[in-house]
């Protein structure tokens, strides 16, 4: 349909309110200001940087609304940022007092006497990243920042040379056909001389902006795992404030890389969660299933017992690390946290590392406006910022981490050993293929003993009980997930009749398992005779795992109507 749509004219937007773009746009805030002040006292040459139009778009209701985390915070990040961050007010839970590292087998724990350096989190803090990115939006607004909560990123904007000119935000009052309703709002095109993404994991813009331009050639292929989490409130003793364990293990297979965590909050509440690579190769593997089976671990289910659950998550990490970053930079645009795979797999840590990224980004950015030149000469600095700074050297030795997890889990163990040793430079255990694409990975129902796509071939004593374990629907109302069910489903499946016809003969339609959501179900259709897809999009947490997991590529997720998604408030 043919929109007239409003522009509006901004010097830099950055597309999501997560950690990095808030520490970006407040570090850019503070250093033009510095500039400024030191031209203007004649310490420095040059001009005067007139003041920034600065704008942030967040697809949630409000920041903090879809992000979703453990959240241990390494504090190194913030610190440079801010100072005096705790004094400023910034909303921390507790200090890490302890740290455990647990292997589980099916009914035992053997604790290390040491926990693995890596996983060492003393001093650190434990927080709640919804609550830090709401208080950090704060800040921005107190900056002279625009936040506009509920505009979703839909579409980058290019010039007729390609250049990123800015982004088009979604369009509001569409209806399932498709047809404008009475409240219809058009998207705005807001056109930036910058543009940096920081959409998290599997960023819709970011996706589509490296396959359009190339950012991913000559770089290992992106991988991800998903962390599944839930919040606790349980009786006190459970477990102490500060107390920090992660686990190796069950329920995990020896091929699957997966772990979990256990944090200690204020006031008896438990975050407690578990990761499973979506590299895995088992069809029938189901992460909301494997979390909800290691909460029956003794050991596990001895801190929950007596609680109640409190809310319910699910969100992928960008989990490959310095091998799989894109390019960060084109004419126009920069690339930051989790959307650059900032994240550090070993550490299962990505806040600091995503907010160092968006303050070099910031740099970079002065630097643009310093030589008013927005081209990839002046922003390819960003990439040089990035291997200059302690992002390179935390990353870079720990590049194979999660690669070596494909070659299976005592092989990695061996791996991490000798690259901890060597610096990342011994990886003899390394498959051929550094870090294969999960969907790629993922074997055929022909390759094992299943009868169909029964789930409970795989988890044939996994029952829920609504008190320890919970079923996916159950879960999602405790995410607060609320969309307006007339309008346009966000996730595009390119053609159907595969999902009714190969999918179900080869992979068994594993979307149904690997949603953590029950977004996709297999309905049986009276006329065809044949069960075919269903899609609940009203059920989705905006994780993203369709999109990376579907074995086909066939599902693209877009923006839904800005506001709708989960609601993490607090998490």
């Amino acid at each position: 349909m043919n929109i007239e749509r409003e522009q509006l004219e901004m010097d830099v937007v950055f597309v999501g309110a997560g950690p990095a773009n808030l520490a970006a746009a407040l570090h850019l805030k503070n250093i033009v200001d510095e500039h400024n002040e030191l031209v203007e006292r004649g310490r420095k040459s040059g001009e005067k940087i007139p003041d920034l139009e600065i704008g942030i778009i967040e697809k949630g209701s409000f920041v903090g609304a879809h992000i979703l985390s453990g959240a241990v915070m390494d504090p190194i990040a913030i610190r440079e940022l801010m100072p005096d961050f705790l004094e400023q007010g910034c909303p921390v839970d507790t200090v890490v007092s302890s740290d455990a590292f647990w292997y589980l087998t099916e009914n035992r724990r053997i604790e290390s006497p040491v926990t693995p350096p890596p996983l060492k989190n003393h001093g650190k803090y434990i927080l709640s990243l919804s609550k830090m990115c709401e208080w950090l939006g704060e800040k921005c607004e107190e900056a002279g920042i625009n936040i506009f909560p509920e505009f979703p990123g839909a579409e980058m904007l290019y010039d007729e040379e390609n250049r990123v000119i800015g982004v088009r935000t979604g369009d509001k009052g569409i209806n399932k056909e498709g047809e404008r309703k009475g409240n219809f709002e058009p998207g705005v095109d807001l056109l930036a001389k910058v543009t940096v993404l920081g959409e998290g994991s599997r960023g819709s813009l970011a996706k589509h902006l490296m396959q359009r331009l190339g950012l991913n050639e000559g770089k290992e292929p992106q991988v991800f795992s998903i962390g599944v989490k839930e919040l606790w409130e349980v009786p006190a003793g459970n477990i102490e404030e500060g107390q920090v364990v992660h686990t190796l293990g069950f329920p995990s297979d020896t091929k699957t890389y997966g772990g979990g965590w256990i944090y200690g909050m204020k006031n008896n509440v438990v975050s407690i969660g578990y990761v499973t690579g979506l590299d895995y190769l088992d069809p029938l593997i189901d992460p909301h299933a494997e979390f909800q089976k290691f909460k029956t671990h003794p050991e596990v289910a001895k801190v929950l017992a007596g609680g109640k659950m409190l809310k319910y998550g699910a969100k992928t990490i960008n989990a490959g690390g310095w091998n799989t970053m894109p390019k960060l930079y084109a004419d126009g645009v920069l690339i930051v946290g989790d959307s650059g795979s900032f994240l550090n797999g070993q550490r299962i840590k990505g806040i600091h590392t995503a907010m160092k990224s968006g303050m070099l980004a910031a740099e970079t950015i002065l630097g643009a406006f310093t030589h008013n030149d927005f081209t990839s000469k002046t922003l390819q600095h960003f990439e040089e910022k990035v291997s200059a700074s302690w992002i390179y050297d935390e990353l870079y030795p720990v590049r194979n981490f999660h690669g070596a997890f494909q070659a299976g889990r005592w092989s990695a163990l061996v791996n991490t050993g000798l690259q901890f040793v060597t610096g990342g430079y011994a990886w003899g255990f390394m498959p051929k293929e550094h870090h294969e694409a999960g969907h790629e990975r993922m074997e055929k129902l022909s390759e094992y003993d299943y009868k169909g796509d029964d789930i409970k071939q795989r988890y044939p004593d996994l029952k829920f009980d609504k008190e320890l374990t919970f079923d996916k629907i159950t879960d999602v109302y405790h995410a607060g997930v609320a969309h307006d069910e007339d309008q346009p489903a966000h996730l595009h499946v390119l053609d159907t009749e595969i999902c009714a016809e190969r999918c179900a003969e080869e992979y068994g339609n594993p979307c149904q398992r690997f949603c953590p959501a029950s977004v996709y179900e297999m309905e049986f259709n009276a006329k065809t005779e044949r069960r075919e897809l269903k899609i609940n999009f009203s059920n989705c947490v905006h994780c993203k795992t369709c999109d990376i997991m579907d074995p086909y590529q066939l599902i693209n997720w877009v923006t839904p109507e800005g506001g709708g998604g989960p609601n993490y408030k607090g998490m």
